[in-house]
């Protein structure tokens, strides 16, 4: 059974940095894509960054020069370093990957993890 797992939320000042982890287990022969999502209260899931297997990356233009994700494909992991950070970045931020096992290939969701930024 595969699992994502994510850590790192917190509570953080605007300005401040936090770092945020995920980790996948489980029975799988590769993994492609991993991402970062996040939903605010009353809003939709968005996408935050991504990165592929070989290293390219896509960031959300409202994050794109303060957050930077990056993976450990030797540990199967994947991060996400917040940095400047906004009160517009409070939200609960999702770990997802597409992780091909011996039976398919589809999206893995972790259980989210709390980014809240106030004063």
């Amino acid at each position: 059974q595969v699992q994502l797992v994510e850590s790192g939320g917190g509570l953080v000042q605007p300005g401040g940095s936090l770092r945020l982890s995920c980790a996948a287990s489980g029975r799988f022969i590769s993994i492609n894509v991993m991402a970062w999502y996040r939903q605010a209260p009353g809003k939709e899931r968005e996408l935050v960054a991504l990165i592929t297997g070989s290293g390219s990356t896509t960031y959300a233009d409202s994050v794109r020069g303060r957050f930077t994700i990056s993976r450990d494909n030797a540990k199967n992991m994947v991060y996400l370093q917040m940095n400047s950070l906004k009160l517009e970045d409070t939200a609960v931020y999702y770990c997802n990957a597409n992780i091909r096992t011996i039976y398919s290939s589809q999206s893995y969701w972790g259980q989210g993890t709390q980014v809240t930024v106030s004063s």
